[in-house]
Parts: structure tokens; C-alpha cells; sequence
């Protein structure tokens, strides 16, 4: 029995919850929640049973799709046998002989620190993503993981999606495709436009904090790509923008408690990768009016069609759905591979990654080092905005470009 302790009750946590509620449906019965660790007691204490305690702060977003708009989730619900203890502190859950295992679900700036103590209490770790606030403190958290030498996951869930991995397959060796050639995606207006506060978290529009919508959402439109691809991503050539410098709270209609940004709210981003193929990103959380959106999502184009959300259409045929497609002609093995005990959910389908691999003594799919490799092409964007050039993501892995990052290292002691 796995005992897992979660650092962290925001309004995320319901997200995580449902995913673990639907993993004990599905017959995984290995694992138990036996701590919580928020700032307040009563936020964790409002995650333990359905009827006590403090009430559950409502859902934060009503976008379809948005983790975010998760809600009315409680521990006592899917394991209603198990003692909850709640803590305030982080050491202190840490080092509780009722935790084997943690679950970071904290904000950017305490992911180093936390995963410090849990590694040398060789406890395998589960951390949101992005990895770490800055690359230092990244992979500081992947050198101390391997020298512990304990599971390390980054919680990435956008490629475990079931539309990510139908494009998966479809870009594989046994899909229709071929290989990846150019890839454009972009959202304006979509979150949080023109000016609300992000997920109502200030610290997201602070730059020392490690805020920005590059760092936010970034990692996670990287690991598509990276994924999809099948390649690494090797050069990035961007520029940043805050478009909104004041962003406020919206309560009953109007808008309070305005907050000043400097971190960026809009990005625009050229990657390409290692097999010659290229791509265009864009994103932000300002826009007025309606938002924008490009095809049913991100677009690829590989040697023999074209993939948008649900649709495919190659040389010569007619679009059809890729769904469907997938369902005809996916190898059992790739189904498996992708859809474990047939689920579906991307949160568990991560939680079920990094459970298997805690139970195995090795890494998941979604490791520490593929995290780190994510937050590297996302810091590539603000560097890249900052250097007014094109750089490399080695730059940005391996240290020697970290211009964005001096002073946020600075506000955290990272060496």
C-alpha cells in the first residue's frame, strides 16, 4: 500500500481527487491519501469528507475542459476507511511515518524545496508542474531525485489526454501521418481575458514568483509538441508581452482588488526541432471582446496529412474523424499503452504513471527529466524575449543562458 501525502489544497487539488477517485473505480486499490498539507487547516479539512468541516471553495473556472472547473471532490468519497491527517506544514507531513509518498501541488517557488526533504527522506515524489521555478532549482530537484535514488514524476497531464494521444499514434511509426513537418496552435482570449487575475493567484503575474503565462502554460504546450513529435525541441525564437498591467478579481459582476503584472500575459514562439521540424505557438490571458483560436486546436501537418482535434485528413481522402480512425487501427498494444485498465481521464492516467512506477523502483513515462526538459523550452521563450535572439535550448538546460532567471534565483537562494 502506497500511503500518499499531498502538499498543497488549492483549488486544483479537486482535479487530482477525481483522478484518484476514478483510478480506485477502475480496481486500483494499492494506494491511500493519509495526509494533507495546506497553509490553512481548513482548506485541506474541507478536501476530507462530504457534510464536515469547512465548506469547499467553489470551482474557480466554468471552462469546459478547465481542471480548474473540477469541483465537489472529497477524500471520504473513494476511501471513506481511511484516516485523513492534516497538517500545516509541509516538514512536518514530510517526515510523518504515515506518508511513503508525496504529491507537490504547490505553487513554482516551493517545488525545490519540498522535493529536497522528501528526497532525502527517500520518499518518491508526484510534483506539478512546471518542474521548479527556475532551471537551477529544476535540476537541482532531478540530481538530488537520482541520488536518492527514488521515483521522480512531474505531473504533465496534457499528453495524457485522449485526443494528445490519438495524435500520438497518429504521428507514430504505425499511424497514418507520417512525420511531424510544422505544427501552429495559439489561444488569445480563451483564460481569463482581458483582465482577470489567473486561476484568482496573483503571484502568477509576479516575474520574481516565476509567473507569466510562457511558464504556466508553456510547459505544457512543450510536452505536446515534444511527445507528438517525437523529437526534441532545439532552438526557440520568441517575444513577450504584458498586455494587461493591471488585472483584478471579478466579484459579483465587477471588477476588485486590482494587482500590478510584470510577468508576461501573451507569447509568441518559433521552436524547431531536432528532425527539421518546425512551429509556431502563441498564447494570452489578455484579449478583448471574443477570443481566438486556431483550427480545433493545435494543427499538425506531417508528410501525408493534416491533424486538428478530432478531424484527420490525408492526401487524397476525405477529413474524417481521427477517433475513429484510431479505434479501427490502433494496435492493441498502443491502445494499452495509451489507455491503461481503459481510462480515459487524464489525471489519473498520470497518477496511474507515476503509481506503477513507484511500485516498480523506477521512473514513469512523465520522469523529472522529461519535466525539466519541458520547463528548458519554456524558459527559452522568456530568455529568448529578454536576449532578443534566437537560443538553443541547451543554452537554457545546461545554465549558461539564465538572464530572466538571476533575479528570481536570487529571491529563492538558488544556487
Amino acid at each position: 500500500m502506497i500511503r500518499i501525502g499531498i502538499i498543497g489544497c488549492g483549488r486544483i487539488l479537486a482535479a487530482h481527487l477525481e483522478g484518484y477517485k476514478l483510478l480506485r473505480e477502475a480496481g486500483v486499490l494499492d494506494f491511500e491519501i493519509t495526509a494533507l498539507c495546506s497553509r490553512k487547516a481548513k482548506d485541506a479539512q474541507s478536501y476530507v469528507k462530504r457534510g464536515e468541516g469547512p465548506e469547499q471553495r467553489k470551482a474557480v473556472s466554468d471552462i469546459p475542459g478547465d481542471p480548474l472547473a473540477v469541483g465537489d471532490q472529497y477524500l471520504f468519497d473513494f476511501q471513506p476507511d481511511t484516516e485523513v491527517e492534516v497538517f500545516t506544514d509541509y516538514r512536518d507531513l514530510i517526515a510523518s511515518d504515515r506518508v511513503d509518498a508525496i504529491n507537490d501541488f504547490t505553487i513554482h517557488s516551493l517545488h525545490h524545496q519540498i522535493a529536497e526533504l522528501a528526497f532525502k527522506a527517500r520518499k518518491p515524489v508526484l510534483s506539478q508542474k512546471p518542474l521548479a521555478v527556475t532551471m537551477a532549482g529544476a535540476r537541482q530537484m532531478c540530481e538530488q531525485a537520482k541520488a536518492s535514488g527514488v521515483t521522480f514524476g512531474v505531473f504533465e497531464n496534457l499528453r495524457f489526454d485522449v485526443g494528445v494521444r490519438h495524435q500520438h499514434w497518429a504521428f507514430s511509426d504505425e499511424g497514418p501521418v507520417g512525420e511531424l513537418q510544422m505544427a501552429v496552435m495559439g489561444n488569445i482570449g480563451t483564460w481569463w481575458a482581458p483582465d482577470l487575475i489567473v486561476a484568482e493567484t496573483p503571484w502568477r503575474h509576479d516575474l520574481v514568483q516565476g509567473g507569466g503565462m510562457a511558464l504556466d502554460l508553456g510547459p505544457h504546450f512543450f510536452d505536446m509538441i515534444r511527445y507528438i513529435g517525437g523529437s526534441e525541441v532545439e532552438t526557440v525564437t520568441a517575444q513577450t508581452q504584458v498586455v494587461e498591467p493591471t488585472r483584478y478579481l471579478l466579484r459579483e459582476g465587477k471588477r476588485v482588488e486590482p494587482i500590478s503584472c510584470d510577468a508576461d500575459d501573451t507569447f509568441y514562439a518559433h521552436f524547431e526541432l531536432a528532425t527539421g521540424a518546425a512551429g509556431t505557438m502563441f498564447g494570452s490571458w489578455g484579449g478583448h471582446g471574443t477570443a481566438t483560436s486556431i483550427g480545433d486546436g493545435p494543427v499538425f501537418y506531417g508528410t501525408k496529412g493534416r491533424v486538428t482535434g478530432d478531424r484527420i485528413q490525408l492526401d487524397g481522402s476525405e477529413e474524417q474523424s481521427l477517433a475513429e480512425l484510431y479505434e479501427a487501427n490502433a494496435s492493441v498494444a498502443m491502445k494499452e499503452a495509451h489507455f491503461p485498465l481503459n481510462l480515459t481521464n487524464d489525471f489519473a492516467l498520470s497518477q496511474l504513471d507515476w503509481l506503477r512506477a513507484v511500485q516498480n523502483g523506477d521512473q514513469p513515462e512523465c520522469s523529472g527529466e522529461e519535466g525539466l526538459r519541458d520547463l528548458a523550452c519554456a524558459y527559452a521563450v522568456v530568455e529568448s524575449a529578454k536576449a532578443g535572439r534566437k537560443v538553443s535550448v541547451d543554452e537554457i538546460l545546461s545554465g549558461t543562458l539564465r538572464d530572466y532567471q538571476k533575479p528570481i534565483d536570487k529571491k529563492f537562494g538558488i544556487n
